[in-house]
């Protein structure tokens, strides 16, 4: 007897009488939503009369929706995934040998010249910094910073390509560029000397901010005090409009992005009443992950998991000067400079403050958020006489 027709002892009504409740239950826990539809419909009258409040909620669903989807916050500050290609028995033996390569001879190589590098930087800087005086002493100091910096992309096999006219020391102008990481200024001063702006940090970074990079005026501060960022302010100001100064560079997202998106820019680099230069940086992913997360790892880890990889490779634009327009205000004059870099660089512009990467949302704006969401429900639900409005 095939198995699809009624069982022993079991009535041929009785079977499909069953195998009828048992397809209702299956359609009832599928669609758990249906008595509430059914009971709209009752109430409303007819299926057509909740349709105008299901547009109304619309609006709430599609943040839902968005935040589920396409959570392009996160995504700004994600690692890329590379997909794996040692998977079959003819390219194993391949990235084996490449592993070794990289971490047995490569990385050997490079980490011994970082070092020495280091090192004799260190010994030069003090006695540049302790026997000479006055414009010789800060010469010779740039150069010597100009020269570490090269040392540094020798260390990670740099290969960066520059396009544009190069910057040069001149009153009147700030530099602005999105930021990936740390080596983001490394990789620009090669070419040219900057000073710039930057968090205060830790550990032998610290020591070498506290030290290299006040002698080439760079401003440091701490995000998290108030008045850092009414000196900063000043020290823009004052830089700025010093012709002996070298070129200052300013990271306006405030935070490292993942080279993918580009975060809002601050307005402070764009409220200065100088000429504004945009300099837009890509790096290619294929060789290196460039994105530096400094929740997730240290700078040493970083850099080497730099001179781990195969080589860093970049390319750098230097764009034209641009001005405030007479109809923008500082935020119109950062979103178009914003535009600018994005569009050269190919990356997407997000509409979110970086900031938020460091901090929680405060308990007020989450009650103000739910508040607002609640009242919207709340038009949503019929009068208590169960008539429409």
């Amino acid at each position: 007897m095939p198995k699809d027709s009624p069982g022993k002892g079991i009535g041929e009504d009785e079977f499909f009488a069953a195998e009828s409740t048992r397809a209702s239950e299956e359609v009832e826990r599928v669609t758990s939503g249906i008595e509430l539809e059914r009971e709209a419909s009752k109430t409303f009258g007819s299926d057509t009369a909740i349709l105008p409040r299901l547009l109304d909620a619309s609006g709430v669903l599609q943040d839902a929706a968005s935040a589920i989807i396409d959570d392009t916050f996160n995504a700004c500050f994600a690692f890329s995934d590379n997909t794996a290609w040692n998977w079959n028995f003819y390219l194993f033996p391949l990235w084996c040998f490449g592993v070794a390569l990289r971490y047995l001879v490569l990385f050997p190589i490079r980490l011994a010249w970082i070092v020495t590098c280091t090192l004799l930087f260190i010994l030069f800087f003090t006695i540049i910094h302790n026997v000479t005086r006055g414009k010789l002493r800060a010469n010779l100091e740039r150069d010597l910073v100009h020269l570490y910096a090269a040392c540094f992309v020798i260390s990670w096999t740099g290969v960066i390509k520059y396009h544009g006219p190069k910057p040069t020391q001149r009153s009147g102008h700030v530099y602005v560029a999105n930021h990936t990481s740390i080596i983001d200024y490394i990789v620009l001063t090669q070419v040219t000397p900057f000073s710039s702006i930057a968090q205060q940090n830790k550990g032998w970074v610290g020591f070498i901010q506290n030290t290299a990079m006040d002698a080439i005026h760079c401003i440091r501060f701490n995000r998290t005090e108030s008045k850092d960022r009414e000196m900063v302010q000043r020290r823009l100001r004052e830089h700025v409009a010093n012709p002996d100064r070298l070129p200052l560079l300013i990271f306006p997202e405030g935070t490292c992005v993942n080279n993918e998106y580009c975060v809002m820019f601050k307005k402070g680099a764009f409220d200065l009443g100088c000429k504004v230069c945009p300099i837009a940086i890509k790096y290619n992913k294929i060789f290196a992950e460039t994105f530096w997360h400094s929740r997730r790892m240290s700078f040493t880890t970083y850099l080497l998991k730099l001179m781990t990889s195969w080589a860093v490779v970049a390319d750098v634009w230097y764009m034209e000067p641009q001005e405030m327009g007479p109809t923008e205000d500082s935020i119109q004059f950062a979103e178009r400079v914003r535009g600018m870099i994005c569009e050269r660089a190919g990356i997407k512009p997000v509409p979110w403050d970086g900031m938020l990467k460091y901090y929680r949302p405060s308990p007020k704006m989450t009650e103000k958020r739910r508040a607002q969401i609640a009242s919207n429900l709340v038009k949503l639900l019929p009068p208590k006489d169960g008539h429409l409005d």
